[in-house]
């Protein structure tokens, strides 16, 4: 009786390789792609991610982040646990507790590096009415303090850090691309955002007693960044 193992059975043969060329298969969503590492900030009721997620058929090559921890999550958000636990169950990591501004600091973050980092509709909360001065050098202070943390975070080669939101007045006034220069980020494409083309998205105030509500988007549009050096 020969002691050498079977030879694997042909459908298992056929399964491995089907397998090896989903892995390879590319899948893009807008200016997304499921071959790069994407990093989400200030995530909201995660919908965006779990939008990305379903798209691309897997979650393995997305970290979303939130800045409110899992309790405010299930308090703000009707839909945000239920979202965060598909995005985990399709591999996504998920971190709660991620300020922008520090980010590049964060015991997990600070290991990794990403090609796209992406911020949608980045705000403070309303100290002040959305044109006050005050509530605009808010809002710029936000901004800058995620583009020096993002860029800390990206990789070096095709590394991009993409903004989305409103534009027109007083949003103009927040000045993305002088921000970026004084940080070594160069503008080089801005796109109008289009909500319909992210199924399942939901922008959120996230402030306040109507955190769960939408806000209107107007006319909106996604600037992206590359490192200027």
């Amino acid at each position: 009786m020969s002691s050498a193992a079977p030879p694997p059975a042909p459908e298992e043969e056929d399964g491995s390789s089907s397998e090896e060329e989903e892995v390879k298969k590319e899948v893009r969503k807008e200016h997304y792609s499921s071959t790069h590492k994407i990093l989400l900030i200030g995530e909201g009721d995660l919908s965006f991610s779990l939008c990305l997620a379903r798209a691309f058929g897997s979650a393995r090559n997305i970290v979303a982040t939130t800045l409110d921890t899992h309790q405010e999550l299930a308090k703000k958000y009707s839909n945000a646990i239920e979202n965060l636990i598909e995005l985990q169950q399709r591999g996504c990591v998920v971190v709660c507790g991620v300020d922008a501004t520090t980010m590049s600091h964060h015991f997990f973050l600070t290991t990794q590096r990403f090609h796209r980092i992406i911020y949608n509709f980045p705000h403070v909360g309303f100290s002040f009415p959305e044109d006050n001065r005050c509530q605009i050098t808010l809002n710029k202070e936000l901004v800058k303090g995620f583009l020096k943390n993002a860029k800390v975070l990206l990789k070096k080669e095709n590394g991009e850090i993409h903004v989305t939101h409103k534009v027109g007045e007083p949003y103009d006034k927040w000045d993305l691309e002088k921000e970026g220069k004084k940080i070594g980020l160069a503008l080089y494409k801005s796109m109008p955002f289009f909500k319909n083309k992210y199924p399942g998205y939901s922008q959120k105030r996230a402030h306040g007693n109507s955190s769960d509500e939408p806000f209107n988007l107007g006319e909106s549009r996604t600037f992206m960044f590359k490192p200027s050096g």
